[in-house]
């Protein structure tokens, strides 16, 4: 006999079979839906906040609102009031004190406080009648930053930055570097 025609029976048989197989496998498997069973989907994971540290979040907050009350830019309150346990407090309040620091650490006449500060005195000088590291009297503290005086107290307590900013308040009101005539004038600013 043949091999040939041996094989070609037994190849028929097996594709019977197969056949006979998946049909048996579909019609024991549940319908097909035109869309998804919303119950057979399995649930999406419930995010639980993860703990955050409130007292973090107001420090954090309340570097942000001391700068702005330095440099003299306006408070957005819009997101004061929120809840600061959430992360999204945590991560917005970050962002503002990456941002209000960038924004403390270059004054626009840096080099102008710096080289009027060179001819003054230290940062720190508490000498009466002049304070801090740019000179300022009793009246120039009262006038220029009062909630700093109040908070911080004589300006040989501020840091170089705060008394940096209080002098930039000054120059922005129309004053420019007259508080400072002579060091003004050997630094070239006048």
């Amino acid at each position: 006999m043949n091999p040939k025609r041996l094989l070609l029976p037994v190849l028929a048989a097996l594709v019977i079979v197969a056949a006979v197989a998946s049909t048996l496998a579909a019609a024991s498997a549940p319908p097909r839906r035109a869309f998804p069973n919303r119950t057979a989907i399995s649930p999406t994971p419930v995010h639980r906040p993860r703990h955050v540290d409130v007292r973090l979040v107001r420090r954090l907050r309340s570097t942000v609102l001391r700068w702005q009350a330095v440099i003299g830019t306006r408070r957005r309150s819009s997101f004061s009031a929120a809840r600061l346990e959430t992360p999204h407090a945590l991560r917005y309040w970050r962002n503002q004190v990456r941002y209000i620091t960038r924004l403390a650490a270059h004054p626009p006449h840096k080099g102008g406080w710096l080289c009027i500060h060179h001819y003054e005195g230290s940062w720190s000088d508490s000498g009466d009648p002049y304070w801090g590291g740019l000179q300022m009297d009793r009246g120039f503290m009262r006038t220029y930053a009062p909630r700093v005086l109040l908070r911080r107290g004589w300006a040989n307590r501020w840091t170089p930055l705060e008394q940096m900013w209080v002098a930039e308040r000054a120059h922005r009101s129309g004053r420019g570097y007259w508080p400072w005539p002579n060091t003004a004038r050997y630094c070239g600013l006048m």
